[in-house]
């Protein structure tokens, strides 16, 4: 055999095998490859999944934190408001007013598609009586009994029912939800309500106690036989988790 052809097939047979081995070694560093960048990529997850925790902890503390904040104010507000109820009470000669309040939690709504109902989270709860529900010293709501169990009405449900007073010569009327109005009705033909007349609670209902704000007038309807005043309510309860109620 000539030389020239020992090295023809020298060269095949290197080649040959180069090819086959840098196969193997390919695959062999592919592989490992990709299981270090599967390790990484899982890190990487771990990594952002606990800084997101972290975070979102933080956020949550940080959330309460002002929540205990607006609800010490409150309390601090319903003293305040008692306090001077019952200087007025002693000035008429009448009983202390001692209202006995308890801080409840809203659970869940009673369905998705009705931001106006939820569940409350309350002790000692008798079914046979509606509750006044309070947010930030001024009327939410009233709570009632469903199934055995303790049903929050807001104020801008139709069934949300109390009695009021409208401005300074306290006009009588009785307020129910209009989603984001309250509509006091029945005030009597030949009173005279106004626009900016203050509304609050009468106290004749068992349901709150005389003086809690409602709202503000803003427009009179007349009907018929009576007059309905469009009250706009002091307050927005859009993601309320705690409320007063009254006792």
């Amino acid at each position: 055999m000539s030389n020239r052809l020992k090295f023809v097939i020298f060269i095949l047979l290197a080649s040959f095998l180069s090819f086959q081995y840098s196969s193997f070694v390919r695959a062999r560093v592919v592989g490992v490859g990709n299981i270090f960048i599967e390790n990484y990529l899982a890190l990487q997850r771990y990594i952002k999944e606990g800084i997101s925790n972290h975070f979102n902890q933080k956020e949550t503390i940080v959330k309460l934190k002002e929540e205990n904040k607006k609800l010490e104010q409150s309390s601090l507000l319903l003293v305040a408001f008692a306090g001077k109820l019952n200087q007025i009470l002693q000035d008429n000669h009448r009983g202390k007013f001692e209202p006995k309040l308890q801080l409840v939690q809203a659970l869940s709504y009673e369905q998705i598609s009705n931001y106006n109902r939820i569940w409350i989270g309350m002790n000692d709860f008798n079914s046979s009586k509606i509750y006044g529900l309070i947010s930030k010293g001024n009327t939410a709501g009233i709570v009632i009994s469903k199934n055995k169990k303790p049903l929050g009405l807001l104020q801008g449900d139709y069934k949300c029912v109390f009695s009021v007073i409208v401005g300074k010569d306290k006009f009588p009327g009785v307020a129910t939800g209009r989603g984001k109005f309250i509509h006091v009705r029945y005030i009597p033909s030949w009173m005279n309500p106004k626009v900016g007349d203050e509304v609050i609670t009468s106290g004749l209902d068992n349901i709150f106690p005389l003086g809690f704000p409602v709202g503000k007038v803003v427009e009179i309807k007349k009907e018929e036989s009576y007059q309905t005043a469009i009250v706009e309510p002091n307050i927005k309860i859009n993601s309320s988790s705690f409320f007063y109620v009254i006792k």
